[in-house]
């Protein structure tokens, strides 16, 4: 298939210099040898109240260069954790070319939203701040917006342009694979299979939750100026795709820089091991180390 490419850029963003963690190195079979530093850590999350589990990987470079380094937080999908990006994609040895943290936390089935239904549930506030505030503490990163980035697969894209567009402030880069974008809209009644996590995350329909995290309102409230650069992605065969479609169209009729992709594959890993691989070169092209 045709590869499609809508790119759309009316502004250039300038990159700019800028719980306990368990240390350990993980074991891989399924891909060759890579240099990238792989640590698992946990975390007492003081908007949770409860211990969290992320994973870390870290450059090649990170051991013998005392500077710091960009971050990208890789968000996980429906029904997955922290490890499956590790796992389930050669993310290590497609990460290794780049000077570049990755960070890929666990949030299960929470749509990265503060509940409706469980006040203790407060995924949003996990990620933006705790989580951020967890690894900038942990790492040597560079802590500014212009070398950080959000990204992640279905219910994670959903997630990382919800927390970028909210948190426009602290991030320049954010990027969807496949993202499940109408989750507080229409996606009970199109999928009803996940309708009853839809509605403990999201509350009943023309609830404000729904209304406060549906990211076409996000963006169409949002200053141009001040988005970050947006990265989406979507398989032809995607049950998503005209959803996906239908924010590009948004985006561009803002004036915002993004980029769109339409490639052949469907709602799977195939697809996403494939689309990560693009995805880090434009998270490379916008926060890059000094």
């Amino acid at each position: 298939m045709k590869k499609v490419l809508i790119r759309c850029l009316f502004m250039v963003l300038a990159a700019t210099c800028a719980g306990q963690v368990q240390h350990k190195t993980v074991p891989h079979s399924k891909t060759p040898a890579s240099c990238v530093r792989v640590q698992d850590g946990a975390f007492h999350s003081a908007t949770l109240d409860r211990e969290m589990k992320y994973r870390v990987l870290l450059p090649c470079l990170y051991p013998s260069d005392s500077g710091r380094f960009p971050v990208l937080y890789l968000l996980h999908g429906l029904y997955g954790d922290y490890l499956n990006w590790d796992t389930r994609t050669s993310l290590e040895r497609y990460a290794q070319r780049y000077e570049l943290i990755v960070v890929t936390p666990d949030a299960g089935d929470s749509w990265y939203t503060n509940s409706a239904s469980d006040p203790k549930d407060t995924f949003e506030d996990y990620i933006a701040k705790d989580l951020v505030a967890e690894i900038d503490g942990k790492f040597r990163t560079l802590r500014d917006r212009h070398s950080r980035a959000i990204a992640g697969l279905s219910m994670g894209g959903y997630g990382a342009l919800k927390i970028a567009l909210r948190y426009h402030g602290d991030f320049a880069f954010a990027g969807s694979l496949s993202g499940a974008l109408n989750a507080p809209q229409d996606l009970g009644d199109k999928r009803p299979e996940f309708r009853d996590q839809l509605l403990k995350v999201f509350g009943p329909p023309g609830s404000v939750v729904r209304a406060d995290n549906n990211v076409f309102s996000l963006l169409q409230n949002a200053s141009t100026k001040d988005l970050p650069y947006l990265y989406l992605a979507c398989g032809n065969g995607d049950a998503f795709l005209q959803v996906n479609r239908d924010f590009a169209a948004q985006l561009s009729s803002r004036g915002a820089a993004y980029e769109y992709h339409e490639t052949a594959g469907g709602h799977g890993w195939d697809y996403w091991d494939r689309s990560v691989q693009d995805l880090l070169r434009a998270v490379a092209g916008v926060i890059s180390k000094p």
